[in-house]
């Protein structure tokens, strides 16, 4: 066998690998979506978090990170795990905000009835 012979499979096979590394890629890009079964869950347990703390200083969020933790469980029944997880990520970020809003209303509230108390001090103080 020749030089020139030898030489010939191995350019084959060298103009070969970019042709793999392209199907490598194409086939990876149509690779599905993995299942968001953690987002779900983390969206989940932050609507049940919120839901008793929230509930009565931020319903309209409240209702909000419910509807749409209803949403991702149905778009997840549905294969569509794209939808699934940007709707339970933001099913948890409404709740996240549903719990600091009860918070500050919370907060609100023991700030006033300290001031409150402080104004009753005050009034006793100067009764005196």
């Amino acid at each position: 066998m020749t030089q020139a012979a030898a030489t010939l499979p191995r350019q084959g096979l060298l103009m070969m690998i970019p042709l793999a590394v392209t199907a490598l890629a194409l086939l990876s890009a149509c690779a599905s979506t993995p299942a968001p079964s953690a987002e779900l869950a983390v969206g989940r347990a932050a609507v049940e978090r919120a839901t008793g703390a929230a509930a009565a200083e931020a319903p309209v969020e409240l209702a909000s990170a419910r509807d749409k933790i209803t949403r991702a469980n149905a778009a997840f029944a549905k294969e569509d795990y794209g939808q699934a997880r940007r709707l339970a990520t933001e099913a948890e970020a409404d709740a996240t905000l549903a719990e600091a809003q009860s918070r500050s209303v919370r907060s609100g509230r023991a700030l006033a009835e300290v001031r409150e108390g402080i104004r009753m001090l005050r009034d006793e103080m100067t009764r005196k």
